[in-house]
């Protein structure tokens, strides 16, 4: 009696499984992050070398000067960039006196001496470029409950990052579509993967005066400021190069060697 009852049991299972791989399927609903979402513009970088043969390729220093110009007027009100200090703008091309300068510009958190109670000063070469708000919680009440990123390592954090940071920055001007929700306090971007970021346009054309006379457009700012944070994301990136070249040049050279030493030791063995 069991096994009949085991035996009706998996005829029935069976029989199932066959009815739903026959029936018509519904159609699934398309899916709109997937439809609109856009990948991210090709763009070549001085970085990336010529024909894009990256060990070859150096910085701009005019562009990374740029590119900290827009972090410090435009980004850094929201962005950290908890990993870089004012001293390492020298690898950019800025002078120890520059550096100086621009450190002093910025005020970071100190201790009075005389009282022991919180205080400001203001930067010195050797600290890391301050914090805009003095927590996540305060970060994310000043930006709809979004917490803004550390720009530090953001290049490398991001699947084609130079690409994708600077298809983000200048692609706010899309037209929504009708069958895209864009709920309150968000903005559409194809290039951001949900769709939807919490970041207004940050970028708009004049919006700040180049020192070096520069055309500021909105393209102009987000190549610099890309560039930037890619030296920031890797700033050995042009030692590692060359260093790569010389292992190369290195090896060759060892390698010729090894084949003159190896012909000349068995240049007498008879075959």
């Amino acid at each position: 009696m069991v096994r009949f009852f085991g035996v009706l049991v998996g005829l029935l299972l069976a029989f199932v499984l066959v009815v739903a791989a026959l029936l018509p399927r519904e159609e699934s609903s398309p899916d709109i992050t997937k439809k609109y979402h856009l990948a991210p513009v090709a763009m070549h970088w001085q970085q990336d070398g010529p024909l894009g043969i990256g060990v070859f390729g150096t910085f701009d220093r005019q562009q990374l000067q740029r590119g900290y110009q827009v972090y410090k007027q435009v980004c850094s009100a929201c962005h950290s960039m908890d990993l870089v200090a004012f001293r390492n703008l020298e690898e950019i091309g800025f002078s120890p006196a520059q550096v100086k300068a621009l450190a002093k510009e910025s005020e970071v958190p100190s201790i009075n001496p005389d009282t022991g109670e919180e205080a400001t000063r203001p930067a010195l070469p050797s600290d890391h470029f301050p914090h805009p708000f003095p927590n996540g919680v305060a970060a994310r009440a000043a930006n709809n409950n979004a917490l803004p990123p550390d720009l530090s390592l953001i290049i490398k954090a991001r699947h084609q990052g130079p690409e994708y940071l600077y298809s983000l920055l200048t692609g706010y001007e899309h037209a929504v579509p009708a069958d895209v929700d864009v709920p309150d306090g968000l903005h559409y971007n194809p290039y951001f993967p949900s769709l939807n970021i919490a970041m207004a346009q940050p970028l708009m054309d004049d919006q700040l005066e180049y020192s070096d006379g520069t055309k500021a457009t909105k393209e102009q700012m987000a190549k610099d400021i890309t560039a930037f944070l890619h030296w920031a994301s890797e700033p050995e990136l042009e030692q590692r190069r060359r260093t790569g070249v010389g292992v190369v040049i290195f090896l060759s050279i060892l390698s010729v060697l090894a084949y003159l030493s190896y012909r000349r030791v068995w240049a007498g063995i008879a075959h």
